[in-house]
């Protein structure tokens, strides 16, 4: 997943845990090399920052208001995820963050805990249930088609 997100052109990249998160640890070192890999293969010159995993509280309370939050929920009623990501594209400024939830889903606190921010696009990457791993690439690809440097 990290070489696949530093191909599909992130600046940073944030382990968020959440109370269905699986893995127990983050090997930041692998990140790391996965992201120096993948740049060296796609002639990337600016490597994305790995950071240090956070909570889902830390990461709200530390987010900027103004920075668009795509927050993909298998949960959301959201039948076109182009068309909810076209609609947020004027109130888009950049940069913008992607938020992927864990294999197990959110929990309905956490779903409501995102609702509550400001800017923010909530949306169901299609109709079939995807690992996280496959959620991130799906996600990048969308944001990066109707937000990015895509257009």
């Amino acid at each position: 997943m990290v070489q696949k997100a530093v191909e599909l052109g992130v600046s940073r990249l944030q382990p968020v845990s959440t109370r269905h998160t699986q893995a127990a640890r983050v090997n930041l070192d692998r990140m790391e090399a996965n992201v120096i890999e993948a740049a060296e293969q796609c002639g990337i010159l600016t490597l994305p920052d790995v950071a240090q995993p956070i909570s889902l509280d830390q990461m709200i309370s530390a987010r900027e208001p103004e920075r668009l939050l795509v927050f993909c929920d298998e949960d959301a009623p959201v039948q076109d995820p182009v068309a909810a990501l076209t609609a947020a594209r004027d109130s888009c400024g950049q940069p913008l963050s992607v938020l992927i939830g864990p294999e197990g889903g959110f929990a309905e606190d956490e779903r409501a805990l995102l609702m509550r921010q400001p800017n923010i696009v909530r949306l169901a990457l299609g109709p079939r249930i995807l690992r996280a791993d496959t959620a991130a690439v799906a996600a990048l690809a969308l944001v990066g088609a109707v937000l990015g440097d895509w257009r």
